[in-house]
């Protein structure tokens, strides 16, 4: 199978972020769709092993950024490839507001956020879904959406031409796994993608 085939798929990108007592963190996601429009609600899966995903879970409460095509690959550095377990995401960052629901939202190269309050969880396996009454939200700009499709082709960063490790490089964040044999459990340390999302090289 062409794992790249999975890139078509007419998704968008968006930042995640929760707020538990006085914490604030945000991650990455690309998978946020509405499912019902009355009510109005809409789902989004985050993995389990994402900080975001376990404050979630202790308030019910979260807001998508949708990040628009104007975003660069500093966004996705900030919120996606470190864990808010031991870093402070919004330090030094000032593209930000706190919405009605006392959670942060992403002004900064997005075109819109939404506010969720839980209603109901599944669980799949590596991930949670979380579908979510829609309780607020506003339009920010009217750049597009940034689609995952997008993202691979115009803002993630290329590695070097003249890179010569061995190994398996995640398609995600570029992180190189060096060795022979790439472990079927392996979750890449950068941005917690499996191995589904590594190539050999």
């Amino acid at each position: 199978m062409n794992g790249s085939a999975m890139y078509k798929l007419g998704y968008g990108l968006y930042v995640l972020s929760a707020k538990d007592e006085n914490k604030d963190n945000a991650c990455i996601i690309n998978t946020a769709i509405q499912v019902t429009s009355s009510p109005n609600r809409i789902a989004v899966t985050v993995n389990k092993n994402n900080y975001t995903h376990q404050m979630i879970k202790n308030t019910g409460v979260f807001n998508i950024s949708v990040i628009s095509e104007k975003a660069d690959f500093s966004l996705f550095k900030r919120f996606g490839f470190s864990s808010g377990l031991n870093t402070d995401k919004l330090e030094g960052f000032e593209g930000w507001l706190r919405a009605l629901n006392g959670v942060i939202y992403v002004t900064e190269n997005t075109n819109a956020y939404l506010s969720g309050k839980v209603e109901r969880e599944i669980d799949l396996g590596s991930h949670t879904m979380f579908i979510a009454d829609v309780t607020d939200g506003e339009v920010l700009s009217d750049v597009p959406t940034a689609t995952y499709d997008y993202y691979h082709k115009n803002i993630k960063e290329k590695p070097p031409v003249n890179e010569k490790k061995k190994g398996f490089r995640c398609k995600i964040c570029g992180y190189v796994y060096e060795g022979d044999e790439l472990p079927a459990d392996f979750v890449c340390p950068i941005c917690k993608h499996g191995a589904e999302d590594f190539e050999k090289i």
